[in-house]
């Protein structure tokens, strides 16, 4: 089990949060701010339950550590560690799966 677990997002994972904000803000700066804020609360409530969502399907070894979810119609994917959460992909459920 994860004891106070620490929450780290990759750098990958940030630029894409910040590319679909942008790209929404396009259209709709409420909803851009409605979809960042989503995320971020959802990412954040990883520390109560961290293995609430199924394992990432598209994982090759099918290690259960690796988990994923959608949300706004986006995909986080993250690992749980003994320490810590790392937030590894987020990507538009609309893009072809990345198989790793």
């Amino acid at each position: 089990m994860v004891n106070n677990p620490k929450i780290i997002i990759d750098d990958e994972a940030k630029k894409a949060l910040k590319d679909a904000y942008m790209y929404i803000k396009k259209d709709s700066l409420k909803n851009a701010e409605k979809v960042r804020i989503g995320i971020l609360k959802s990412i954040e409530d990883l520390i109560k339950n961290p293995f609430r969502y199924p394992f990432d399907k598209y994982r090759q070894d099918k290690d259960i550590s690796y988990r994923a979810y959608e949300i706004f119609k986006y995909r986080i994917t993250y690992h749980v560690a003994e320490s810590e959460i790392r937030i590894i992909r987020i990507r538009h459920s609309k893009m072809n799966p990345l198989e790793y």
